[in-house]
């Protein structure tokens, strides 16, 4: 059984401990073990989570398997971004599961959630920014509709930068 919940201050520390752990799974040897220790430690820091839940723009939502916490996802609604001339989209900012639900489908589940979330505000699309070495990432939003429309190279720290496709759906 798949149950999806809308994220408040009450999930900081829950959010604080999946994404860490989900990103080392996703990221963590995509740039130096220093540069990824200081990014997730600054970034799933429970106060910085907690500061982002409180932002009405900043939408999380957690995904539950068989009732066990299984990903979660972020969105900002009217969020543009330079290489898309439309106004009105939704920035997927992050999308993560633990590798032990890889391969169910729920990630499909939660994009499609969020896709109709972001419908019914009225958003004309939605975009996001991929690691281009994230290969099953990337196929899976090519496989879904997304088209790479540019660039952007995503900080992890202050001497290291990942190249990223920026990915987007119109609807």
């Amino acid at each position: 059984m798949i149950h999806i919940v809308k994220a408040d201050v009450s999930h900081a520390e829950l959010l604080s401990t999946i994404g860490k752990r989900t990103f080392l799974d996703a990221h963590g040897h995509s740039a130096p073990e220093n540069d990824i220790n200081v990014y997730i430690t600054k970034t799933y820091a429970i106060e910085a989570v907690k500061k982002e839940l409180l932002q009405p723009e900043q939408v999380y939502h957690i995904l539950y398997y068989n009732n066990t916490l299984a990903g979660y996802s972020k969105i900002l609604i009217n969020k543009p971004n330079e290489n898309i001339s439309l106004l009105n989209i939704t920035k997927l900012d992050r999308i993560y599961f633990l590798k032990e639900f890889y391969g169910l489908g729920l990630a499909k589940v939660l994009l499609n959630f969020n896709i109709n979330l972001s419908k019914k505000h009225q958003q004309k699309g939605i975009w996001l920014a991929v690691w281009i070495n994230n290969l099953r990432a990337v196929n899976f939003y090519t496989k879904r509709g997304f088209t790479v429309v540019g660039e952007h190279h995503f900080r992890i720290s202050e001497t290291h930068t990942n190249p990223n496709h920026v990915m987007y759906l119109e609807y």
